[in-house]
């Protein structure tokens, strides 16, 4: 996983509306569309910044593609806040 491509995903509100919805769970690009005021091709430009960060997976179920959250991501962000607010505190 990048830092920076994490980071990068996380500094955009659309972004992190995404990954609220995808707690809820997993979801179409067209799902998602129906949340925002966006085209489609925004969303999916979103999307494939979150598949970059590595912080969604995608998958083919018949004709559609769900998109799910990669919670290990998020595990490892955490890891290295603690480690940096622990760093702080030594």
């Amino acid at each position: 996983m990048s830092m920076n491509h994490a980071f990068k995903a996380l500094s955009d509100p659309t972004r992190r509306k995404i990954l609220d919805l995808l707690r809820e769970k997993d979801r179409t690009a067209g799902e998602i569309a129906e949340h925002f005021q966006m085209t489609k091709p925004s969303i999916s430009h979103h999307l494939n910044l979150l598949k970059q960060a590595e912080m969604v997976f995608d998958e083919r179920k018949g004709q559609n593609i769900y998109y799910s959250l990669n919670t290990t991501v998020f595990q490892d962000l955490l890891k290295w806040f603690i480690h940096f607010h622990s760093k702080e505190e030594s």
